[in-house]
C-alpha cells in the first residue's frame, strides 16, 4: 500500500491538480461570504441583544440559542431543502442555499464575539459620551463600537479560520468545495488515501497560515494599546 503512495500521488496530482485548485477557490469563496454576511448579521443580533425592549432581546436571544443548539450538518440540511420551497421564483442555487445556511450559523457565533467586544469597553465612556449630549446611537457607533473593533477583529479571524474547516460538510451537497473535489476524484480513481493527503495538506497549510497572520494582528493591536 504505502509503496504505491508516492505514484499515485503523482498521478493525482498531475491528472487533477486543477480540481484541488477549484475547490480551494471555492472553499475560500464560501468561506469568506460566510464571514461577510455574519459579521453584518451578527452585529445587529448583537444589537438587539443590548436593546432595551425584551422582546426584541428574546427574539435575538432565541436565535442565538437555536443555531448554537443544533448541529450544522441539520442547518444545512435544512436550508438546503427548505429554501427552494419557500422561494421557488428566486431558483436558488445549490451554493447559494449553503452559503446562506453557513451566515445563519457564522451569525449566532458573531454576535457574541461583537457583543463581548462592546461588553470590554468601559461604560464609563458611554456615560461621558451622553454626558456631553451624544445620543444612545451616537455614543455607540462614535465611541464604543470604534473601541469595540480593537478586540472583535482577532476573533472575527478566528471565526474565518473555524469557518474554512466547517465548509467541508458543504460537501455533503456537492458544492464544489475541496472536499466535493476529493469525493470526485476518489469515484474516479478509486484512490481514498492519496487525495485526502492531499486536501488534508491544503486545509492544513491554509489554516496554519492564517492563523500565523492572527497571531501577528494580535500582537500589533497590543503593541498599539
Amino acid at each position: 500500500m504505502f509503496t504505491n503512495m508516492v505514484p499515485n500521488l503523482g498521478k493525482v496530482m498531475s491528472r487533477y491538480g486543477f480540481l484541488f485548485v477549484q475547490g480551494l477557490g471555492y472553499t475560500l469563496l464560501l468561506s469568506l461570504l460566510t464571514v461577510l454576511g455574519g459579521t453584518v448579521f451578527g452585529s445587529l443580533l448583537a444589537l438587539m441583544r443590548r436593546s432595551r425592549h425584551a422582546l426584541v432581546r428574546a427574539l435575538a436571544t432565541a436565535y442565538v440559542e437555536v443555531v448554537r443548539g443544533t448541529p450544522l450538518l441539520l442547518q444545512l440540511y435544512f436550508f438546503y431543502f427548505m429554501l427552494p420551497e419557500l422561494l421557488p421564483m428566486l431558483n436558488l442555487s445549490k451554493f447559494v442555499s449553503i452559503t446562506i445556511a453557513l451566515i445563519f450559523n457564522s451569525s449566532a457565533y458573531v454576535c457574541e464575539i461583537v457583543r463581548a467586544g462592546i461588553e470590554a469597553v468601559d461604560f464609563g465612556q458611554t456615560e461621558a459620551a451622553r454626558t456631553l449630549g451624544l445620543s444612545a446611537g451616537q455614543a455607540m457607533t462614535r465611541i464604543v463600537l470604534p473601541q469595540a473593533v480593537r478586540n472583535i477583529l482577532p476573533a472575527l479571524c478566528n471565526e474565518f479560520v473555524a469557518v474554512i474547516k466547517e465548509t467541508s460538510l458543504a460537501s455533503t451537497f456537492f458544492v464544489g468545495d475541496l472536499m466535493t473535489q476529493y469525493n470526485v476524484i476518489r469515484g474516479n480513481l478509486f484512490l481514498v488515501i492519496e487525495p485526502l493527503l492531499v486536501v488534508g495538506v491544503i486545509y492544513f497549510a491554509l489554516t496554519f497560515s492564517l492563523s500565523k497572520l492572527i497571531a501577528m494582528l494580535e500582537r500589533r493591536l497590543k503593541a498599539g494599546d
